[in-house]
């Protein structure tokens, strides 16, 4: 498929592309193929092939949920540098 000078520069307006004329040729020439790539995709059956719905066929390896030591309210607060009503004091990050 081939990309005319009027359908180059809309795209170009639509991307807000500048260009001289030497570039416009060669984009011109580079969208030609890409189209034409693209025609010779749509050609390829693909009627009985699965679509993807993952890149890798890998499985995530999860374990069971476990209770474990717990921190109180006490532990965890005790090497904090200020606390304040039982609960971190932390400086102010946004206005």
């Amino acid at each position: 498929m081939k990309i005319d000078q009027a359908t180059l520069q809309k795209i170009a307006h639509l991307a807000r592309l500048n260009f001289d004329a030497q570039a416009a040729e060669k984009m011109s020439t580079d969208l030609s193929q890409v189209l034409d790539w693209v025609e010779q995709l749509q050609e390829i059956d693909t009627h009985d092939v699965a679509p993807l719905t993952n890149i890798s066929s890998e499985i995530n390896v999860l374990r069971t949920d476990q209770v474990g030591e717990q921190l109180t309210q006490e532990q965890a607060l005790k090497n904090a540098p200020k606390k304040e009503n039982g609960f971190f004091s932390v400086p102010k990050v946004m206005e």
